[in-house]
């Protein structure tokens, strides 16, 4: 009998749990797209996290106040009204329906309760009108009314402005009665309600004039750890704003005189090695002047100490990354010009085209070299070549595609490895480091955007470099 049990409650389990998930995934939803309309900026977040408590906590204080204290007086004050409208319908049905009686229950409602009364031949009461949408007063009378006089009536809480009409129908006549607003419903509530709204505009202005003083200092920091990936200057970068944020701030500056320093002993020892490799070529290339040109061994030699000339300014260049260059405005128009003139004198079928503001700030001769080693790559392996590139609001992007044999699209990203060179799917004919496509995605990145390859409109190979302007 327990066994049994148990198998019944898995089975019940079992039909419930899909019910369970579906009730969950609603909500889970809404979570999700309510993150994702949520504001990305800090300090939108900020005035939300500020601001949503207020409007919530003013939103229960006014519920309160309006559903509590301001219906509660404005009942009060409706049936206190009540009460005097119906005293003076009692006494005129005890005395005399006259006209004497009339005056007298009319001076006594003006001087005793402050209201203007009149009594009124019998006729039908108006229709009832539309009842206004802030119908706290209109309630209230109704209810007081219906209770204490249980006559047919009719109120206007809406023509006069300053006045409430009510006209109650009694045997022989009708009654009309102005009473003044502030004697039927908690006239002076606005009062609460502007200081309200008030001290919620006030608290909100100190809010956003505080967070926009406290986050204009993550903001400096943030953009001037961008141009110290630029390569721009950032020496007049100062801590500012809260204590979390001067460490924040200090901790860049002393990683900046740390990369700075490690950037000069590595630009030292480089110099020092190109030196010493540069010497020892040179001893090579003079030894070569001094054999004959007949000698059958002489031409091989001298490709050798060409070829290891040329080897050894790419490993130079790779290892040095020109990060010590500091970024100025360049044309790059201009530049792309000279690279196609480069081309040109080559024998390769050059075009370029150049689209928005020419002016870019980057590193000059590092972003050169980039574009130069890919309008080399596409030299070796196309013989039509075009450069295109076009400058947006916040990016520069340079397209150099050739009609050569191009990259499977599975080994893009490995050609960008340091010494690799594909030559199963470019020429083998063609030498070289396999150093000249890693050096240009690393000048890109040392720019902040990023070098990637894909099909070209022309049949080969696109090299795209998109960095931030």
């Amino acid at each position: 009998m327990p066994m049994r049990a148990w198998h019944l409650g898995r089975e019940t389990l079992a039909r419930w749990a899909p019910s369970w998930r579906d009730m969950l995934v609603g909500p889970a939803r809404l979570l999700a797209s309510l993150g994702d309309r949520m504001p990305k900026g800090l300090y939108a977040r900020s005035l939300l996290i500020i601001i949503t408590p207020i409007v919530i906590l003013q939103a229960v204080v006014a519920y309160v106040f309006m559903e509590k204290h301001w219906q509660s007086v404005t009942s009060r004050l409706s049936a206190a009204t009540t009460k005097d409208i119906a005293a003076i319908i009692e006494l005129y049905d005890q005395f005399p329906h006259d006209k004497d009686t009339e005056d007298k229950l009319e001076n006594i409602a003006q001087n005793q309760m402050g209201l203007d009364v009149e009594f009124r031949p019998p006729e039908d009461l108006p229709p009832r009108g539309a009842r206004p949408f802030f119908d706290i007063l209109d309630q209230a009378l109704t209810e007081e009314i219906t209770l204490r006089i249980g006559k047919p009536f009719w109120i206007d809480t809406v023509g006069r402005s300053d006045f409430v009409e009510i006209r109650v129908k009694l045997d022989d006549a009708v009654l009309r009665v102005f009473a003044r607003r502030s004697q039927t419903y908690a006239s002076n509530s606005y009062i609460f309600l502007l200081w309200m709204t008030g001290s919620s505009l006030v608290l909100m202005t100190v809010a956003i004039l505080f967070l926009r003083n406290q986050i204009r200092p993550i903001q400096q920091l943030a953009n001037a750890a961008q141009d110290f990936g630029k390569g721009r200057d950032v020496q007049n970068f100062r801590p500012r704003g809260a204590r979390e944020v001067r460490q924040a701030a200090t901790a860049f500056i002393e990683m900046r005189r740390r990369v700075e320093r490690s950037f000069d002993q590595r630009t030292t020892m480089l110099n020092g090695v190109s030196h010493d490799l540069r010497t020892i070529l040179t001893r090579f290339k003079l030894s070569l002047a001094l054999l004959d040109e007949n000698n059958p061994e002489f031409e091989a030699l001298q490709n050798d100490v060409d070829e290891m000339s040329r080897m050894l300014e790419a490993y130079l260049a790779f290892a040095r990354g020109d990060a010590a260059e500091q970024a100025a405005p360049t044309n790059i128009a201009r530049l792309l010009e000279e690279l196609r003139a480069d081309s040109m004198r080559q024998g390769h079928d050059t075009k370029t085209s150049f689209q928005g503001n020419p002016i870019v700030v980057v590193r000059p001769d590092a972003f050169k070299r980039c574009l130069t080693n890919l309008v080399s790559n596409a030299q070796r392996f196309g013989d039509a070549i075009v450069i295109s590139a076009h400058r947006e609001h916040r990016y520069l992007t340079v397209h150099v595609d050739d009609d050569g044999p191009g990259v499977p699209e599975d080994r893009r990203e490995d050609v960008f490895k340091p010494f690799l060179r594909l030559d199963e799917a470019r020429n083998q004919d063609h030498g070289g480091t396999g150093l000249g496509l890693a050096i240009a995605r690393d000048i890109a990145r040392f720019h902040g955007g990023d070098a990637t390859l894909a099909r070209s409109p022309l049949g080969g190979l696109r090299a795209t470099v998109r960095v931030p302007v």
